[in-house]
């Protein structure tokens, strides 16, 4: 497959906002519904947006947040980014995207913000939570969504056998973020991670709907390459609302958490 998930689209001189547009290609479309997108896209999107800003900086991103203030269409969306707390040690940064209302008017449908702080050399008191991870033989059923076009096909998926105590894949992102430009490894973690409710389902999703509200991705060391393995669990409450958690690894091992808020209901 040769394609990619965002095009970038030209400056418009008569746009005042000045923001940057990109067209969301087809690539994009959810597993949920074809018509708005899945959750990875536009975190990596706006993860790209914060590492833009701060690439004069000297601080890299220690924290990850998206939240999802609403349906991302599959359409044309524009991205605005902000120092919100500057500094030379710590800061936080956001970007969030746009897309377009009926009248013409936008509303922001997705916001990452990011807490990044100054490295330094602390490789005599590295420690990892958890040994590194080894990919086995993939499951031959990659995921419940099996056969559902869109983002899931620009992934490639390689569940590993059920322990029982966790749900387990490796994944690879498949397609460039924007058009050809490259592509840095915390993008291509941003264009997976939101997947970690569905590798680690609790629920069966031809009865149930369980859409994450948010992405929170903790980071204690930065990764590397293009193929990333999720631990992840899924827990539900009594009352319609879920959490799924896991643990991220690169080939070199594990390198931090992810986070996630469900709302479930049930399919009619």
């Amino acid at each position: 497959m040769i394609g990619h998930l965002y095009h970038r689209l030209p400056h418009d001189p008569s746009d005042s906002a000045g923001l940057t547009a990109y067209e969301s290609t087809a690539d994009t479309r959810s597993n949920w519904d074809p018509a708005i997108q899945h959750g990875s896209p536009p975190l990596a999107l706006l993860t790209r947006a914060v590492e833009d800003l701060a690439a004069d900086s000297g601080l890299r991103v220690g924290r990850l947040t998206l939240d999802i203030l609403g349906a991302v269409p599959v359409a044309p969306v524009w991205l605005r980014s902000e120092v919100i707390r500057p500094g030379n040690r710590i800061a936080l940064m956001a970007a969030e995207m746009l897309a377009a209302r009926p009248d013409g008017s936008r509303r922001a449908v997705a916001r990452v913000t990011a807490w990044l702080l100054a490295p330094s050399d602390t490789r005599d008191a590295a420690t990892d939570r958890y040994p590194p991870l080894v990919e086995g033989d993939a499951a031959a059923v990659a995921h419940a969504w099996d056969g559902a076009p869109g983002y899931l096909e620009t992934v490639s998926w390689r569940r590993q056998p059920d322990d029982g105590t966790a749900a387990v894949a490796w994944l690879t992102p498949l397609v460039p973020l924007v058009d050809d430009e490259p592509t840095t490894a915390l993008q291509r973690l941003a264009m997976v991670v939101d997947s970690a409710n569905g590798i680690g389902a609790a629920l069966d999703p031809q009865q149930f709907v369980f859409m994450n509200t948010d992405t929170v991705v903790h980071l204690h060391r930065l990764p590397e390459g293009s193929d990333f393995g999720l631990r992840t669990r899924g827990s539900i409450g009594p009352d319609g609302i879920g959490v799924t958690t896991g643990e991220i690894f690169d080939r070199r091992g594990f390198i931090g958490t992810s986070a996630q808020t469900l709302l479930v209901q049930r399919q009619r």
